[in-house]
């Protein structure tokens, strides 16, 4: 079951991924609860995941959103999409991330849709490998979120360009450029 997103201030928005009814038994019984998977980011590079426990669901979302807060990653993002291709592992599951063409979207189901869509990535082509349960897709997405470099500090490592490591990365550094410089022209011509 997926949730709406809610907005936690600071730019930072929640989007509940799944939940899950479990019970622990006891020797009197079987005490249940909720298990809820939630993600938090701001859109804009940065994500986190994180489950919540507790009696009842609301209790359960508010302390997914805590715990997702203090485990929030940076993102390196070269326009609307991953610098290069990565692969995540979480136990059975292997979730397999390829950088897309503008206007591509995110091509991606279930939970896996939820963290790109929150870390602010917008074009992105990823694959589902192995089990499909939404926990172990969500971090596996994270894990290769987390082996994303930026392509100056990839081509700094090996001793070349950053051209010639990513040829299209020039394009898309002068496009970033030219959608910020006419909001500081007007702020410029407004201060005038």
């Amino acid at each position: 079951m997926q949730g709406s997103r809610r907005d936690l201030g600071n730019g930072v928005h929640s989007q509940v991924a799944n939940t899950r009814r479990v019970s622990k038994t006891h020797k009197g019984g079987k005490t249940p609860s909720w298990s809820c998977l939630v993600v938090v980011g701001d859109n804009a590079g940065k994500v986190g995941v994180a489950i919540g426990k507790a009696r009842g669901v609301p209790d359960a979302i508010r302390k997914g959103e805590d715990a997702a807060v203090k485990k929030m990653i940076s993102v390196p993002l070269v326009g609307r999409t991953i610098p290069h291709h990565a692969v995540g592992k979480m136990g059975a599951t292997t979730v397999l991330l390829k950088p897309a063409s503008p206007g591509t979207g995110v091509v991606a189901g279930g939970a896996v849709r939820v963290v790109l869509e929150l870390a602010g990535v917008s074009d992105v082509l990823a694959k589902t490998l192995g089990s499909r349960t939404a926990v172990n897709c969500a971090y596996a997405t994270i894990d290769a979120l987390q082996q994303l470099v930026v392509p100056e500090e990839r081509a700094s490592i090996r001793g070349l360009t950053p051209e010639e490591v990513t040829p299209w990365l020039a394009k898309v550094r002068e496009e970033e450029a030219q959608n910020e410089s006419p909001s500081q022209v007007d702020s410029e011509s407004n201060w005038q």
